[in-house]
């Protein structure tokens, strides 16, 4: 097995009306352990690739030898996706030349008309490589601070249909979901635009901002077309309290306890039991 492209597990999604993960990584830990989980779920998966989180790793090449390598190392026998998350134009064509074979491109910081021209450019190219394509109209909300969220702007529904139009094979949308931790205040999802998308757009929606919504409405928001939901914050937090528990009950200079063997150990449980837990709240085995 390698790494594929959407199309396979796409298929079956729309057929059955089930949504498929996409987990962030962020280094070699955490692609491994979110793998081991996929494994045990018996699931196909996304792992997604931030251009931060590539370089961080890097570079494009060395993250699909990594997803390759363990892929094969850990034996996973259903599909897993490397999916270019967030990507500009240019990292686009980054990640394609280094053997992604799923990317989104992002031109919701862009205006429509360069977004519309950008999702054509690389949809042509993508096609021709067996590539899937993700676009995103609307912006999606960035947590900046801890009592406040930037930049939400709700998805348009004719401007959807005309990305939509694009040939692309998911649209991720914005119905007020934020990346980061949401807070008390919220305002929810809206579900109300969600169902009318899922009515004028022909093609599988995507939830970016996944972590911290309540477990019934993401299932509500799968029912109204949501094929993809993304976590990544979740898995942070996860991640970054168990490495705090470790460090504040043992001495790290002591028991080799500097060794990143055993001072990522809990952190990567972490890691594994949340991807676990999520893939058995919200996905489908094969």
């Amino acid at each position: 097995m390698e790494i594929q492209n959407l199309n396979q597990t796409l298929k079956k999604i729309k057929e059955e009306n089930y949504a498929i993960l996409h987990i962030n990584i962020n280094n070699l830990e955490w692609a491994k352990f979110v793998l081991l989980a996929t494994k045990e779920a018996n699931l196909d998966i996304i792992l997604g690739a931030s251009p931060s989180a590539i370089k961080y790793m890097g570079g494009y090449k060395t993250v699909v030898n990594l997803v390759n390598g363990l892929i094969q190392d850990l034996e996973i026998k259903t599909n897993v996706i490397l999916h270019l998350d967030h990507g500009n134009y240019n990292d686009c064509i980054n990640a394609i030349n280094a053997g992604f074979k799923s990317i989104m491109y992002d031109g919701s910081k862009e205006d429509f008309e360069t977004n519309i021209l950008n999702t054509k450019k690389i949809v042509n190219i993508a096609k021709k490589m067996d590539i899937t394509v993700e676009a995103e109209v609307g912006r999606i909300g960035l947590d900046i601070s801890k009592n406040k969220s930037l930049d939400i702007q709700k998805t348009n529904i004719e401007d959807a249909k005309k990305l939509a139009n694009t040939g692309i094979d998911l649209l991720a949308v914005a119905i007020g979901n934020i990346h980061g931790q949401y807070e008390s205040n919220w305002k929810g999802l809206d579900f109300e635009l969600l169902d009318k998308l899922n009515q004028e757009i022909k093609i599988p929606l995507v939830l970016h901002g996944a972590s911290g919504i309540k477990e019934d409405d993401i299932k509500k928001a799968i029912k109204l077309g949501i094929k993809k939901i993304n976590f990544n914050t979740e898995l942070q937090i996860a991640n970054a309290k168990a490495l705090n528990d470790f460090l504040k009950n043992n001495n790290f200079l002591e028991n080799k306890n500097y060794n990143p063997r055993i001072l990522y150990a809990n952190s990567n449980q972490a890691i594994y039991k949340c991807t676990l837990d999520l893939l058995n709240k919200y996905g489908k085995k094969n």
